[in-house]
C-alpha cells in the first residue's frame, strides 16, 4: 500500500496539496523511500545527483514529494527547495553510526532555517534491518531531538528496502502534517 492510500484513509478533504521535502545525508535511503511510497520498483536505485520529484494526483489530492541528493557538495543547495514545505522528512542510515554527527549537524541546520520554521519533522532511522543498526532511541539522543520545541516531531525506525515500518511513518504524517488548498 502506497503513501496515496494511506492519504486517501486518512484525509477526505479535496483539492488537498501537500509539499514534502525529502532530505537526509548520501546513502540513507531517500530514494528507496519515495520509490516505495510511490509503489515503484527499488530493484534499482542509484545515487541522486540533484534531485527526484514524485507528483501524485488522484481523487482531489495532489502529492508533491522533493528528494533532494544528499551528496556534501549538493547540500548547500537544499535551501532553494524550502519555500513552501509542509512537511519535512528527514532520512537517517541507522548503521552509519560515524556519520551521526555530521547528520546531526545538517539537520540542526536544517531547523535553524526560518524558511522551514514550524515545519512538522518527520525521521526515518532507515535500515534497521541490519545489526548494526543503532534503535531509534539512541538516534533520538545522539541527535538531541528532545531539544527540538518549535515544531512537532517524530522518529520511525524503518527499513525502506522492505517497507517495514514505512507506513506508521506515514500515518504520523498525515495525523500532523498542516495543508492548504490549491
Amino acid at each position: 500500500m502506497g503513501l496515496l492510500s494511506v492519504l486517501r484513509r486518512l484525509k477526505h478533504s479535496p483539492e488537498l496539496e501537500v509539499r514534502i521535502l525529502l532530505l537526509g545525508l548520501d546513502n540513507a535511503g531517500k530514494t528507496t523511500l519515495l520509490k516505495q511510497l510511490a509503489a515503484e520498483d527499488i530493484s534499482h536505485i542509484t545515487p541522486t545527483q540533484g534531485f527526484n520529484i514524485k507528483s501524485v494526483q488522484s481523487q482531489g489530492f495532489k502529492l508533491n514529494v522533493w528528494d533532494i541528493g544528499g551528496q556534501r557538495r549538493i547540500r548547500p543547495y537544499w535551501r532553494s527547495y524550502y519555500d513552501n514545505t509542509d512537511l519535512l522528512i528527514y532520512v537517517i542510515d541507522s548503521s552509519d553510526r560515524k556519520r551521526f554527527d555530521e547528520t546531526a549537524q545538517e539537520l540542526a541546520e536544517l531547523l535553524d532555517e526560518e524558511k522551514l520554521h514550524m515545519v512538522p519533522l518527520l525521521i526515518f532511522a532507515n535500515k534497521q534491518d541490519l545489526q548494526t543498526a543503532a534503535a531509534a532511541q539512541e538516534i533520538s539522543e545522539r541527535l538531541q531531538l528532545h531539544t527540538i520545541r518549535d515544531r512537532i516531531w517524530q522518529i520511525q525506525p524503518c527499513c525502506t528496502h522492505t517497507a517495514e515500518g514505512v507506513q506508521d511513518g506515514m500515518v504520523w504524517l498525515c495525523r500532523n502534517i498542516p495543508t492548504r488548498k490549491k
